[in-house]
């Protein structure tokens, strides 16, 4: 992988002035071989598989970030989904297991550990039933630990009792944390990719290997700054302009993640291309639709714009990287990203129009506030509706909403940092209940038969 000296200065202009960064880099843990029967020695076989590669994980990324001048914000790691884990466990002994999962975080100063969640596309097993409730507990109690629950697969269907369940825990952990905060560390996933490296839906999948080294690199700055300082040309220049910038921000982004996962001494993963906003003025994915020429997001033509950015963005990061995995999308993190906050107080943006977004690729409804009393059937309805979205397009879909308890539509929420500010969105008062009260399963479409 050969860079030039101009794409060198281009990747230091990126850094400087437009906010690129390498998101994360999230090191994923199977951890099927720690089990045992006493769950002190379960622990500390989780303890003794994780722990030195957490204090390499660190070391490499601050010294790949200082070699190269492009900054790493996270450190995360993603373990098997502990539901797998935890069959026949009592409570108790799963919170033991949580709680060591807490400790390694704080030791080795890492940002979040991911895949306390389950894969119940086709149903809940007894004891996933039971670790809904340890699920509720990690969100609640332990500040480092992200959730993720996958209820809906191109193949298996949806599955609406798995998403009675979510919500009803959805519900609970609102109500049990400041202003549900907790809700903002779990994903109701369809079509769970087994690789990817955000929070707070990410896991290390069955499928995968011992050890891997995922990457999660970030530039709608830099893509936003491209498109503003050449306001013309047709829309296939535009994103021709997009690829060519994406190439570059991915080879960055891999070659940053190969060299840390060589001196780490494990085996690299995939790069994600997702565009991963944030609050800063100028780094977010409602001012790139913007620079396109909409004049507000939300407004007619916003879908048709996603729709180009996300495929320019593909293109680009495919021609670039050879290990392309994950959610590969556009985030639309509602609180996280300044641009899209303006356009709801403006009321050019609803819950309808975000649910049109996701079907163009962006990854789904994420980070969003709605009002606390929100019914439990409503908040299903939703989950249903994006999973529905996903299947039908077999795409990764899901859902990061946080009831936002004593707020109604309209009120304003600050969590600060990455997590960001937003309004309360307004929600449909008509009643979903009777149809998803039904529960069940949703076949699947005809096109999942491939074999």
């Amino acid at each position: 992988m050969d860079f030039t000296l101009q794409e060198i200065k281009e990747t230091f202009s990126m850094t400087a002035d437009y906010h690129f960064d390498i998101r994360t880099v999230t090191m994923g843990v199977n951890l099927k071989d720690c089990r045992h029967s006493n769950i002190k020695v379960f622990c500390k076989n989780i303890r003794k598989k994780i722990s030195p590669y957490a204090q390499k994980l660190n070391q490499s990324a601050h010294a790949i970030s200082a070699k190269y001048g492009v900054p790493i914000i996270n450190r995360r790691i993603s373990i098997t989904p502990l539901s797998l884990l935890t069959e026949g466990l009592s409570l108790e002994e799963g919170e033991c297991l949580l709680g060591e999962l807490e400790n390694i975080a704080i030791s080795h100063k890492i940002d979040f550990i991911g895949g306390i969640g389950i894969l119940g596309e086709k149903g809940l097993t007894v004891g996933e039933k039971k670790f809904l409730f340890l699920l509720e507990k990690a969100l609640c109690n332990y500040k480092h630990l992200c959730g993720f629950i996958n209820v809906a697969s191109t193949r298996s269907g949806i599955h609406l009792d798995a998403i009675n369940d979510s919500a009803e825990l959805i519900k609970r952990v609102s109500k049990k944390t400041p202003d549900g905060r907790g809700c903002t560390k779990l994903v109701i996933f369809a079509n769970a990719p087994q690789d990817n490296p955000f929070m707070a839906g990410s896991f290390h999948g069955p499928g995968e290997g011992e050890y891997a080294l995922n990457v999660g690199i970030s530039g709608p700055g830099v893509i936003q700054a491209m498109i503003s300082s050449q306001p013309g040309g047709k829309v296939e220049e535009l994103a021709e302009k997009i690829k060519k910038t994406v190439f570059k921000l991915t080879r960055c982004g891999e070659l940053m993640g190969r060299e840390i996962a060589d001196m780490m001494g494990i085996d690299f993963g995939i790069v994600d291309l997702s565009l991963a906003p944030t609050t800063k003025v100028g780094d977010s994915v409602a001012g790139i639709l913007e620079a396109m020429g909409l004049e507000s997001v939300g407004i007619p033509g916003t879908t048709a714009a996603v729709f180009l950015l996300v495929n320019a963005v593909k293109k680009g990061g495919i021609m670039a990287g050879a290990s392309i995995g994950g959610l590969s999308g556009t985030f639309i993190p509602v609180s996280e990203d300044i641009g899209m906050v303006q356009a709801i107080q403006k009321g050019t943006l609803n819950l309808e129009k975000l649910e049109a977004l996701t079907a163009v690729c962006s990854v789904g409804l994420d980070m969003i506030m709605v009002p606390g009393d929100i019914a439990t059937s409503t908040l299903a309805a939703i989950i249903a509706d994006e999973t529905a979205i996903g299947i039908s397009n077999d795409k990764t879909t899901g859902v990061r909403i946080i009831p936002v308890p004593g707020k109604k539509s309209g009120e304003y929420v600050h969590f600060g940092g990455l997590l960001g500010e937003s309004q309360v969105m307004t929600v449909s008062s008509f009643s979903s209940d009777k149809f998803i009260r039904r529960g069940g399963r949703i076949p699947p479409s005809v096109t999942s038969f491939r074999n």
